[in-house]
């Protein structure tokens, strides 16, 4: 924590303002604990010109849209929103403190207990369980639990390139409907370039693939699957993009003075993880730089969860919408008060109406102002 920032507690903090970290921070809020969305803008989600493939979601509501609603709801139902970049992150280490500071904590410990019996309160859910920093530009975010999703950004190629979302494509899965019997070019020189170009026969029967000078590092038995399909390689590079008046791709200009119609086509050049506050934190990491996760969306390391694209999967917003979900569901079932562990009752006695509901005082208030069905 540096000296200079100011201090915000929660139960939760979700980094990372995407699809993902969306749906972690709302079911975190809307299941009973403090939570604050750390977000710096920007990202995959925030690019794309139309939703597609999201159930519900009408194709010409745009990224940005989708995440500006999603932040709104976030806030009706209580959860902090920041727009900042978190720099550095650090986890208490218990190990490092001096027996003097462990004589005084297990004294203060004692003292809490009692007043829990007394109180009928729970004990604390960070007992044993060292705190999360995360420190933003002017505010450290100190929480019991993280969610992580930062997600990947893909690499550029060099220019000159058709415009992001109107030509140039990263999302096989997304885009490839939008492309049925059109004109399409994949650009790339690795085994996905040229497993992504033979795929895109299903759509349609006119591929190009676009090494744009480079010497392909695909396997020879990929170059023999490539030339036993209608694929049409083209080594030359590009040197003019030409647009429609709608901003949409219409022709590239290369080398050789040939001009190639195409209605658009994807860019495969391989994804940087932004897995830096991850490899902070201890999280274990795959060779590829996504972050070993369970079914929950678990790290390696306790109380911290990585989600969306920062993860081994497909890259779909339903998916991620569906881990963010998933991670806020495990969050729950781990910090909830009730059912009272048999162990504690015997502790503390029966729960009493005084103790329930266990949400904290201003969530229900959100909540309680928040409810439609009077």
């Amino acid at each position: 924590m540096t000296s200079e920032n100011t201090s915000a507690r929660f139960d939760v903090v979700v980094v990372g303002g995407g699809p993902a970290g969306l749906s972690a921070a709302l079911y975190c809020t809307r299941l009973g604990n403090k939570t604050a969305l750390v977000d710096r803008g920007g990202g995959r989600a925030a690019m794309m010109q139309d939703v597609h493939n999201v159930v519900g979601i009408p194709e010409e509501t745009s990224g940005a849209e989708l995440l500006s609603i999603g932040k709104e709801q976030l806030e009706a139902y209580g959860c902090t929103v920041f727009r900042d970049t978190i720099s550095s992150c650090s986890r208490a280490e218990q190990s490092t403190r001096d027996s003097s500071e462990e004589e005084q904590e297990q004294e203060q410990e004692q003292e809490q207990e009692q007043e829990q019996k007394q109180n009928h309160d729970e004990p604390a859910t960070t007992d044993n369980v060292p705190e999360i920093t995360l420190c933003g530009t002017d505010t450290d975010y100190v929480a019991e639990y993280v969610v992580l999703a930062t997600g990947f950004t893909d690499e550029r190629p060099d220019p000159p390139l058709p415009r992001t979302g109107r030509g140039l494509h990263y999302c096989l899965h997304c885009d490839a409907y939008m492309f049925v019997d059109e004109p399409v070019y994949i650009m790339g020189t690795s085994e996905s370039a040229a497993y992504v170009a033979a795929i895109m026969l299903n759509f349609t029967s006119d591929v190009d693939l676009l090494t744009r000078g480079t010497e392909p590092t695909w396997s020879d038995e990929t170059e023999s699957m490539l030339s036993n399909h209608p694929i049409e390689i083209v080594h030359e590079e590009i040197t003019s993009v030409q647009n429609g008046d709608d901003g949409w791709l219409e022709s590239l200009t290369f080398e050789d003075g040939t001009v190639r119609e195409y209605t658009g086509g994807f860019a495969l050049y391989g994804s940087s993880y932004n897995n830096g506050l991850a490899t902070e934190l201890g999280c274990a990491l795959n060779g590829d730089g996504t972050v070993i996760v369970d079914d929950h969306g678990r790290t390696s390391v306790e109380n911290v969860y990585a989600v969306g694209d920062l993860t081994p999967g497909h890259n779909q917003v339903p998916i991620a919408l569906g881990e963010g979900a998933r991670a806020g569901i495990s969050i729950h079932w781990d910090r909830r008060k009730f059912p009272r562990d048999p162990s504690l009752i015997d502790e503390l006695g029966p729960v009493r109406n005084d103790d329930v509901p266990g949400i904290p005082d201003e969530l229900l208030e959100q909540a309680v102002e928040h409810h439609t069905y009077d």
